[in-house]
């Protein structure tokens, strides 16, 4: 589940409110997302770095890797941005 600058992962496909995640990744701390059938010989693996880790996860899907792919992308750009302008408001 990608929501508010996290990305929280569960062990089970059913999610509800007092389900605790089984981990969370902050946006800000990811450096990439792709995919990674050929590291895992899974297919619909990908794999996201920050810093400090690689983690790898599969999805059910080629469509559904690539959506993942995409959306995390995304907010890894997104967050990319806000702290340039805001770093660029600091210099200024």
């Amino acid at each position: 589940m990608l929501k508010d600058g996290h990305l929280f992962w569960f062990l089970g496909d059913f999610v509800s409110r007092g389900v605790v995640p089984r981990g969370v990744i902050k946006i800000g701390r990811c450096v990439s997302i792709k995919g990674a059938e050929e590291v895992l010989d899974k297919p619909y693996s990908f794999e996201i770095s920050t810093a400090d880790a690689i983690m790898y996860f599969v999805a059910d899907s080629e469509r559904e890797k690539e959506e993942w792919i995409n959306s995390v992308g995304k907010a890894i750009v997104r967050q990319s941005q806000s702290v340039l302008s805001q770093e660029i408001q600091d210099y200024s």
